[in-house]
């Protein structure tokens, strides 16, 4: 899609979910460049399933994407992208996404987009908001991926922020910056890698310590397959109400299916749901 020069565009995208007589049920509303497709049920009418739409595909300086979601008390929802987010080169202005994730009591959101890609000259910042009431749960994953290596076109220039937060539960944010070598290539850093990934299992009540022990545990076997093969990973829970897996890698596919594995784990495990992947997935 073609646009004017110096032409910004802002696409605002809000999800209501409410649970209805056994059934999730969605309003949307859209401004600009955003939309989201049908919603399917597969795993039954209490589990809605949508995919989150970007026509343009992709965000240069000066773009923002803002996507609301809020769920309503036992709604369940799972989201997905039907590929990556593009951050492309700046002329100085920054491209920002933010996603804002409400659950009230009892709901329960997958938000399982696929990677965020930082090409060389982007200034982009990545938000990602929760809020959870009650006994409220949020499963998802971030996943970003530094230039197009593969391409001959790396990340030599630019910077990506990022900020995950579940509100007075976790809070992580950061900057990779093209020009911090110590970060990009040391071992205290991401090593040399240029896809970094997180997972995370949030509460709105806290886990005993034998959930989170077992929440571990699964996770830990779930990539162990991965770390044999020489992916960098590990799971976590720095608090209560809190797992949080992360990864390093330098393609995505092995990261996102090892983030896929922890997620069908947990799955079954804290919500004795089946844990197959979705069908957007497969084609």
């Amino acid at each position: 899609m073609c646009r004017g020069h110096g032409v910004a565009w802002h696409g605002q995208l809000e999800l209501n979910y409410r649970h209805d007589a056994g059934r999730t049920v969605c309003h949307s509303r859209h401004q600009g460049p955003l939309r989201v497709l049908k919603s399917l049920y597969p795993e039954g009418p209490g589990i809605c399933h949508q995919v989150v739409l970007h026509p343009p595909a992709g965000l240069v300086g000066g773009d923002e994407l803002d996507i609301q979601l809020t769920l309503g008390a036992r709604s369940h929802a799972v989201l997905t992208t039907p590929g990556a987010t593009r951050f492309y080169r700046s002329e100085g202005a920054t491209a920002v996404q933010r996603v804002h994730i409400a659950l009230d009591d009892g709901a329960r959101c997958e938000w399982l987009p696929l990677e965020n890609i930082a090409y060389s000259g982007c200034l982009a910042r990545n938000e990602l908001h929760l809020a959870l009431n009650g006994n409220a749960q949020a499963m998802g994953w971030d996943v970003v991926a530094l230039g197009l290596p593969a391409a001959q076109a790396p990340f030599v220039g630019g910077a990506f922020e990022q900020c995950l937060h579940a509100q007075g539960i976790w809070l992580e944010r950061g900057r990779l910056s093209a020009d911090d070598r110590a970060l990009l290539d040391s071992p205290l850093g991401l090593n040399g890698h240029r896809v970094m990934g997180t997972a995370w299992l949030l509460g709105g009540q806290s886990w005993s310590e034998a959930d989170i022990a077992n929440g571990l545990e699964l996770a830990r076997a779930a990539l162990e397959p991965f770390r044999v093969s020489g992916l960098p990973c590990g799971a976590t829970s720095p608090d209560a109400r809190c797992l949080v897996v992360r990864g390093l890698a330098d393609q995505v596919e092995p990261l996102i299916t090892a983030l896929q594995a922890v997620r069908s784990a947990w799955r079954q495990a804290f919500w004795a749901l089946p844990g197959h992947g979705l069908r957007i997935w497969a084609t």
